[in-house]
């Protein structure tokens, strides 16, 4: 009977914690908290998602807010649209990476972003208090549609990129939208780009073909298909396609990471400058901003897309994103995005006809080690204190402690949802990497 109620909005499981009647309340609690406005809904491809459309539109339209049902669309896809239509705010309901059973409600900002945890908490206030702004009948929302989504997001894409070069190498791709909102859209990508496509669980149905979340356990079936297919590399998405995994032509899954690197390498090769990570993400992207000098500098954030986001308007970045394949462009929707990660990936192996195998080869190697353990919030900040107390190195606490050394790195953070502590290292070998771990975790108490 789990509710998780978070910054990164709410998650429960379909006919228990998750209802109709959570949605229209919620919806009821976000236009209050707007005070009215234009609203754009998008939804993954879940069975559910209709029936909480309808609800959370309900709740909307009571508050005065205008709405515009975007139906099957990619959270990036939400985000631009609301900047199509000048809207006060969005709402995708997705559950992310979590099977079919889960689904979520995730408010988004007039920017696009996740909102601040103060206005999260101001919205969850006035759901708990239902103290809603209700109107009467003069002035309820009015509802439109709008199914020119996927179309705007790939014509942003296709702006940023080498159409032609990529047309002319004519790369076979083999695309996995695990039937999630990215297939029509991805499908649209990549045949503009004149990709030869071979498409898997294509279909947006939210019956999930396997375990959703796109980690190397979870793509088998992907890396078979390269290498069956003679593919040049593959992608896979997650169910809301704000994600992005890499199989190269040898048919190797080659990790969420290398996702943000490779965009790095080919961003900075054109337009030096900063970019902006979180304190979690390989320090790949800081080798590849070393090895091109100049203005190219990484700034590390704290955990969340929405503090990337933030970095990359405040630092004037030229991309950024986050270790989970979440890459953002800001030239296309400043929030994670599946579609810029596949096009500025294939501007890069046009633009250096290389395969992706020697190019990955190319960059230095590490190992990350993630673990986590169960601490209750009130001893994490003693635990943490212990260990900033015996930190020799490079010291950064806005997110946790991140604590950086010549041979690697380890970063120490509470879970936002769970009584959870987290601990992630990054070193050029297991050994070493494991090493950290253990250093901090024996801190404990």
């Amino acid at each position: 009977m789990t509710l998780i109620m978070s910054v990164s909005g709410v998650r429960g499981i379909v006919g228990q914690t998750m209802t109709p009647r959570l949605a229209a309340d919620l919806g009821a609690a976000f236009g209050t908290f707007i005070g009215g406005g234009k609203v754009v809904i998008g939804r993954d491809s879940r069975p559910s998602g209709p029936m909480l459309q309808h609800a959370l539109a309900a709740g909307l339209l009571a508050t005065g807010c205008d709405v515009v049902t975007l139906d099957v669309v990619t959270t990036p896809g939400v985000a631009l649209m609301i900047g199509e239509h000048g809207a006060a705010g969005g709402v995708v309901l997705t559950a992310s990476h979590n099977p079919t059973p889960w689904n979520g409600i995730k408010f988004l900002t007039s920017q696009g972003f996740a909102p601040p945890p103060a206005d999260a908490e101001r919205i969850f206030g006035v759901y708990h208090a239902s103290d809603f702004a209700l109107k009467d009948a003069l002035d309820v929302g009015r509802i439109q549609s709008d199914d020119s989504t996927h179309r705007k997001h790939v014509e942003r894409v296709l702006r940023i990129v080498d159409v032609e070069a990529i047309r002319a190498r004519r790369f076979k791709v083999v695309l996995d939208s695990v039937n999630g909102a990215g297939g029509p859209g991805g499908r649209q990508l990549l045949d503009a780009l004149g990709c030869d496509v071979v498409h898997l669980n294509a279909e947006p149905t939210g019956r999930f073909a396997h375990t959703p979340e796109p980690t190397k356990e979870n793509l088998t079936g992907l890396c078979d298909a390269v290498r069956e297919h003679g593919a040049q590399l593959g992608f896979a998405q997650d169910p809301d396609a704000d994600r992005l995994a890499i199989v190269d032509n040898l048919g190797r899954y080659i990790g969420e990471e290398f996702t943000v690197a490779l965009t790095a390498r080919h961003r900075l090769a054109t337009a030096p400058g900063p970019v902006a990570v979180n304190l979690s993400t390989s320090r790949m992207v800081d080798d590849i901003a070393a090895s091109v000098g100049g203005d190219a500098r990484v700034v590390r954030t704290a955990v969340g897309e929405a503090n990337v986001a933030h970095a990359i308007m405040n630092d004037g970045c030229v991309m950024g994103g986050e270790g989970n394949g979440g890459v953002i462009d800001p030239r296309v929707v400043c929030v994670r995005d599946s579609f810029a990660g596949m096009g500025l990936v294939l501007d890069l192996l046009a633009a250096e006809g290389k395969p992706l195998d020697t190019i990955v080869d190319s960059i230095p190697q590490y190992v990350m080690v993630k673990t986590k353990f169960e601490m209750p919030r009130d001893q994490i900040d003693a635990w943490l204190n212990r260990a900033r107390g015996i930190a020799d190195g490079k010291v950064n606490d806005a997110d946790g402690l991140r604590i950086d050394w010549p041979e690697g790195w380890v970063h120490l953070r509470p879970s936002n949802t769970e009584p959870i502590a987290r601990v992630i290292s990054e070193a050029a070998d297991a050994a070493t990497a494991n090493a950290l771990v253990e250093r901090m975790t024996a801190l404990r108490g």
